[in-house]
């Protein structure tokens, strides 16, 4: 099992049956509907091998036209009610499954949205990226073949019944065929399960080794290791074929030996109806009724044999998907009122932290920050700036002790409301297809233009936005109109002004920007600070100075904290970064 496996669930075969038939359970009226067209399409098609029995036996007793053009009629009328009936039942069952696919997709991403980004960044993204895109594509397109799987069960289940109609011994002789399909599937279904979980992996590393060199490809060039992660890649993708074909061949397996059953079971049921005919205890019509139920039969119960393999292949796809959905995280109270924007301090109680499996980067930090107040906290490459910042932030949970927003524990509040109180800034900032204007929205999907303006005034970006080809309609993000790095982050800090939060955190805003936008960006973040508690991880010392306090980190320890007059006049580590700064 890889390491991501062991993060990120699969769910049990129990688990994940109970989630998807509760998807198909939320539409009844759907699903009722369903059987009801599937099983009237199965009656109409098994009485059509009977219906064609009984014409044989006229036709061998020389029975009465009108007989033979009645029974020909009825079999007419069964052939094209069960066209009919079977074309609306896949069409049925095809939607059932499909709205159940779709409600199971909205909740994995919902769950994927909502989880704990310290789960995630430690699981990568390659795993998650692979459950929400090839996985649910899986079960998507098997969701399609299931309305002939659906029908196939239910023709099973009827041709059998209509087995009775005919001369149990008949019927019994292709119950020869049975031994073989449970020999076979006891060896298929471990081996199955096996082979199309680990398919699944491995496609999940596959994808993780492709995400990686996509956004790590500027490395790549630099360092010209454009062969060496080639190979990387293809041993990935190596392995995912590799695993493919295992599961590829074991099908196979099982496809012949579907094959013998058939080859079997017709031997079986002809040599019988041949030997009780002779005797004179069979017709010849119910020989042929038996001969074209079975061949009736043989279809869809191949059909559900075979799709084995699909069902195998879409099951381990639901199982990580289900995997996803039990998750445990925060619940959200959707349409909750935002709440009053109200000064809050900060107070940090001996926190500490580490990442899994790695050492300690924050060490018994404690900080208090009054409401209102702004600190920042500088410091070398490492020195566990960025972590801290994310703690306050609510968004990593510090391994050990508290922090506290106001007179709440952070880890108290509801994400929702965490988010209306907590605005963060990372240095690593996002455009989001879509219109420039749709992008804003998601801090506040009801704010007016004039709203957003107001924005983007505050953060200095109205002027180079109003230079735009359609303005706030201009569509940015991938393939769109190009953004810089520092209107990216204009574009995250206008965000944070909608969003209004009595509280922002700033990993390091105008690091991306370059020196020419960065005295722009620091100016933008000064504005969006004012009259808000705010923490500032600092590049560049000119912002730091500007806060109320400042805090250096060092070795992940805060090893001094004043405010950066007193600091530069008490001579120490500050001090010592100020004077280089300023040369």
């Amino acid at each position: 099992m890889s390491p991501t496996s062991a993060i990120l669930p699969v769910a049990t075969g129990r688990a994940t049956g109970a989630a998807f038939s509760r998807a198909l359970r939320r539409y009844p009226r759907l699903g009722w509907t369903s059987v009801a067209a599937s099983t009237s399409a199965s009656v109409a098609a098994v009485a059509v091998p009977i219906l064609l029995g009984r014409l044989v036996d006229l036709v061998v007793a020389d029975g009465a036209v009108g007989s033979l053009l009645l029974t020909s009629a009825w079999i007419l009328a069964a052939a094209l009610g069960a066209a009919v009936l079977t074309g609306t039942a896949n069409w049925l069952v095809s939607e059932w499954g499909m709205r159940a696919c779709a409600d199971l997709r909205e909740e994995v991403l919902d769950r994927a949205l909502r989880m704990d980004s310290a789960r995630l960044e430690s699981a990568g993204s390659g795993d998650i990226a692979s459950r929400v895109t090839e996985d649910v594509e899986k079960v998507t397109d098997s969701v399609r073949l299931a309305a002939g799987v659906f029908t196939a069960l239910v023709t099973v289940v009827i041709t059998f019944a209509g087995f009775a109609t005919l001369d149990w011994r008949i019927a019994a002789a292709f119950l020869i065929v049975f031994p073989v399909h449970v020999m076979s599937l006891r060896r298929f279904v471990p081996r199955a399960k096996r082979l199309y979980a680990a398919e699944r992996e491995a496609s999940a590393v596959r994808t993780q080794s492709l995400l990686n060199t996509f956004a790590g490809a500027r490395t790549v060039h630099a360092y010209g290791m454009e062969d060496r992660q080639g190979r990387r890649v293809e041993q990935t993708s190596r392995a995912a074929v590799v695993a493919r074909l295992r599961a590829v061949r074991g099908f196979l397996w099982f496809a012949n030996m579907m094959n013998y059953a058939e080859a079997i079971g017709l031997t079986a049921v002809l040599l019988t109806g041949f030997l009780l005919v002779r005797a004179g205890d069979s017709t010849v019509g119910d020989v042929t009724a038996a001969a074209l139920l079975f061949h009736r039969l043989f279809g869809p119960l191949g059909m559900l044999l075979i799709s084995f393999n699909d069902v195998q292949s879409a099951g381990a796809a639901l199982a990580r998907l289900v995997g996803i959905t039990g998750l445990d995280v925060p619940a959200t109270s959707a349409g909750a009122p935002a709440a009053a924007r109200r000064p809050a301090g900060i107070t940090v109680k001996s926190v500490s932290h580490r990442y899994a499996g790695g050492p300690t980067v924050v060490h018994d930090a404690s900080l208090e920050i009054a409401a209102g107040e702004s600190i920042a906290i500088v410091g070398e490459s490492g020195a566990g700036k960025t972590t801290l910042a994310a703690i306050l932030g609510g968004v990593l949970p510090a391994a050990e002790g508290e922090v506290w927003l106001g007179d709440r524990p952070i880890g108290e509040l509801p994400p929702d409301e965490l988010r209306r109180t907590v605005g963060v800034v990372t240095q690593e900032v996002h455009v989001f297809a879509g219109t420039l204007a749709d992008d804003l929205r998601l801090a506040a999907p009801h704010a007016a233009d004039e709203e957003l303006q107001a924005a983007l005034t505050l953060v200095g970006a109205r002027e180079w936005v109003t230079a735009l080809p359609d303005g706030l309609a201009t569509r940015v993000g991938d393939g769109e109109h190009p953004v810089s790095a520092g209107q990216a982050q204009q574009l995250a800090l206008a965000r944070i002004a909608l969003l209004d939060p009595p509280i922002v955190v700033l990993d390091e805003a105008s690091a991306e920007a370059g020196s020419a936008g960065a005295r722009q960006l620091e100016q933008a973040s000064s504005a969006l600070i004012r009259g808000r508690t705010a923490v500032v991880v600092a590049h560049r010392l000119t912002q730091a100075h500007t806060c109320d306090q400042v805090a250096v980190m060092s070795h992940g320890r805060i090893v001094e904290i004043g405010s950066p007059e007193d600091l530069v006049a008490a001579g120490g580590r500050y001090a010592e970064l100020w004077s280089a700064w300023r040369r």
